[in-house]
């Protein structure tokens, strides 16, 4: 992780609303990701190996019935999933403060190209032009990224 993707984390970090915690906690769930349409922003919750559950806004897009996120390759959210591919998502502001039920899923990291593909398309019908201007003022060009896929379960 770079110097700069490392100070971002920890500013994000202390951005984030308190009650993005919650997520984790509710008892209510939906099924599905239909309640995300039209939004921009949800939390995903991952878990540490020890089943403390960690918030986090993302930018997401939906197709087919499934969630995709594109993310750093090496930043804990991924090294999470990777070893407990259970979240849980909620519709929410861009600090994560929930605005709807959660539902939960079941994420994997793409590898194949075709995959990675349907994932981009998703993400670029949810945000079009304002994506594309973040991305090349610089946030994630050169940095190596990867795709997640999240099913409902």
């Amino acid at each position: 992780m770079t110097a700069v993707s490392s100070l971002l984390n920890r500013i994000y970090h202390r951005m984030r609303h308190l009650s993005a915690q919650s997520v984790a906690a509710e008892s209510r769930t939906v099924a599905g990701f239909d309640h995300l349409r039209d939004r921009k922003y949800c939390v995903l919750v991952s878990y540490k190996r020890s089943g403390e559950a960690v918030p986090t806004p993302v930018w997401f897009g939906l197709a087919d019935g499934k969630l995709y996120i594109r993310s750093e390759a090496d930043v804990a959210k991924v090294r999470r999933i990777r070893n407990d591919p259970r979240v849980r998502v909620a519709p929410s502001t861009v600090r994560g403060k929930p605005l709807g039920p959660p539902a939960d899923g079941h994420a994997r990291v793409l590898e194949a190209s075709a995959d990675e593909q349907r994932a981009e398309r998703a993400l670029r019908a949810n945000y079009g032009l304002g994506r594309r201007v973040y991305e090349k003022a610089g946030s994630l060009r050169g940095i190596d990224t990867v795709y997640l896929e999240i099913a409902p379960s």
